[in-house]
């Protein structure tokens, strides 16, 4: 399978889905290259990025299983190839 690589923009808004996140993103981890998450106190959430390297099936997997967490949405972008 082709690997594709991109961003995934995570956004926490129930504080307590935070270690699901983390639970996520550690499970995940052989596909993500980097990551940079930033609390936005003003708002009460958190803006996660994620930059990952992997096939459909795996950032699928991932992103599917992030975006099921209660208070989370997720949005990613990937390259074509």
């Amino acid at each position: 399978m082709n690997k594709r690589i991109g961003v995934v923009a995570i956004l926490v808004e129930d504080k307590d889905s935070v270690d699901g996140v983390n639970k996520l993103l550690s499970i995940h981890a052989e596909i993500v290259v980097g990551r940079m998450g930033i609390p936005y106190k003003e708002k009460n959430l958190s803006v996660i990025s994620i930059i990952v390297d992997g096939t459909n099936d795996e950032i699928g997997a991932l992103t599917g299983r992030l975006g099921r967490l209660q208070g989370v949405t997720v949005k990613s972008a990937l390259t074509q190839k």
